[in-house]
């Protein structure tokens, strides 16, 4: 899969798809940056007004409840049902699901009112939404679970969507079908919006192949995790890492993709 790998992120170098993010104050500019570094164009647009007309026109719509407000999630349901009119695949990134009753609540309105084409969260967001109690700590969890796939999959039915689970081993399913992404770091804890900037990477591989999704996700993934590996291995803390993840989201080598790339089926576990 890695040459799948790597046509994909020519193809976004070469189309440079427009993904709207309707994401936080916390990570607003460092998705952009990551965005423009992958190939990607960015735009962040909010206001009602606008939302549905941007949505049309763009290749993916992110929706992230990071720091979310009343009128922010009236201007999320107005720009997905644009994009779902549209055929403009959506993507729900929801931040802290399970901390407080109002994300829980709003994040299951936008998988359940909307065409949802990705979900993804970590074990305690995607846990809460299927039902599973997981403590949170803020927008983290607390927690590990060897049944998580069976959750991710859970997910994915009672949503009818495709699920990204990130974690130390990443999940991508579709409720019947389970692939393992095993690249990464744990510096990528150790800057916030990093997860946040991951459901836009994926939203930008999906504007340049969404016909067989799950291995387009691999692929997601699997170069992002690289680009995190690589970058820590010359870093010297967190603010380093920044520097050099963005570095490495524009270009990583041919070599380090085929050394490095690692993911398994559900059989192979």
């Amino acid at each position: 899969m890695d040459e799948k790998l790597l046509s994909l992120k020519e193809k976004i170098v070469t189309q440079s798809p427009l993904i709207h993010n309707m994401t936080n104050v916390v990570v607003t500019n460092f998705t952009a940056n990551g965005l423009y570094a992958l190939g990607a164009s960015p735009v962040m647009a909010y206001a009602e007004e606008e939302v549905g007309e941007m949505a049309a026109i763009s290749s993916g719509l992110v929706l992230n409840i990071g720091t979310l407000t009343a009128d922010q999630v009236a201007a999320m349901h107005l720009a997905g049902r644009a994009a779902n009119k549209h055929r403009v695949p959506v993507f729900v990134d929801p931040v802290g699901a399970g901390a407080t009753s109002y994300r829980t609540e709003t994040s299951r309105q936008l998988l359940e009112e909307l065409d949802i084409f990705f979900l993804r969260g970590n074990l305690g967001e995607i846990s809460n939404l299927a039902g599973e109690e997981v403590e949170m700590k803020g927008v983290d969890s607390r927690e590990n679970r060897a049944n998580a796939a069976e959750i991710a999959k859970k997910a994915a039915q009672m949503y009818r969507t495709n699920v990204v689970l990130t974690g130390e081993t990443d999940i991508i399913t579709d409720g019947e079908t389970v692939y393992y992404g095993h690249n990464g770091t744990p510096e990528l804890t150790k800057v916030t919006g990093t997860g946040c900037l991951l459901t836009s990477v994926l939203a930008a591989f999906m504007a340049v192949d969404s016909e067989a999704p799950l291995e387009t996700a691999v692929c997601a993934l699997g170069y992002y995790g690289i680009a995190a590996e690589t970058a820590a291995a010359g870093s010297e803390g967190p603010g380093s890492f920044q520097v050099r993840f963005l570095d490495k989201l524009h270009s990583l080598s041919s070599t380090d993709i085929k050394q490095r790339f690692r993911y398994s089926g559900e059989e192979d576990q």
